[in-house]
């Protein structure tokens, strides 16, 4: 079976599931997306990992991992999605020691959240793509009713923890640029990287 190499597109929050969110995968040579549920702690630590300035003051559960991997020399070399089962994605994650290769079998937040800390790649197979992946752009007579459904929820991708801000029309919108470097600041140093994420997003709206 043919592998292929998917990107992070982004996280949504679910809004068909209470406290979960959306991690999009992306189809690197085509259009497909292939969406997967995720918790909030696995979507704050992949959240984390994809926004370079937020560095947290201890290391997450994923961050040890890595400076563990790192002082005995393991590499993550990839990961793959392999199964689909019952909705539920099944990955392994290849690990290289001393030349020796060894698959690790990871729940796939997790696998995601690794692969991004030691920047490596991330495939799925073909027949799985072909059977769990969507075009958030197609018609309706090109998808059936559970990709369409998806696309409901995932019609409108968003940054992690970006919900609130988005709906209320910007909870820190009336903060100053220098308020809210000192709130940023704040959130990440007691840990609430959500409040963090949210913060960060409105100064990057005021910097573009």
């Amino acid at each position: 079976m043919s592998l292929v190499k998917l990107t992070i597109k982004g996280i949504s929050y679910s809004q068909t599931q209470n406290g979960a969110y959306a991690l999009i995968l992306n189809e690197v040579d085509g259009d497909r997306k292939l969406p997967i549920v995720i918790g909030a702690f696995e979507a704050q630590s992949i959240a984390i990992a994809l926004e370079k300035e937020i560095k947290p003051p201890r290391p997450l559960t994923h961050d040890l991992f890595k400076n563990f991997a790192d002082r005995f020399d393991i590499i993550v070399k990839q990961v793959i999605i392999h199964k689909l089962v019952d909705g539920v994605f099944y990955s392994s994650i290849i690990c290289e020691r001393d030349k020796i290769e060894e698959i690790v079998d990871a729940r796939t937040s997790d696998a995601i959240a690794l692969a991004l800390r030691f920047n490596a790649p991330i495939f799925t197979y073909k027949n799985i793509l072909d059977k769990a992946g969507i075009y958030l752009k197609a018609s309706p007579s090109e998808t059936d009713k559970g990709a369409q459904e998806l696309d409901d929820v995932l019609s409108n991708p968003e940054t992690f923890g970006m919900e609130e801000t988005n709906q209320s029309g910007g909870v820190y919108t009336k903060h100053s640029m220098s308020e809210l470097t000192e709130m940023l600041d704040a959130a990440v140093e007691h840990e609430d990287y959500e409040k963090a994420a949210k913060i960060r997003d409105e100064i990057s709206k005021r910097e573009s």
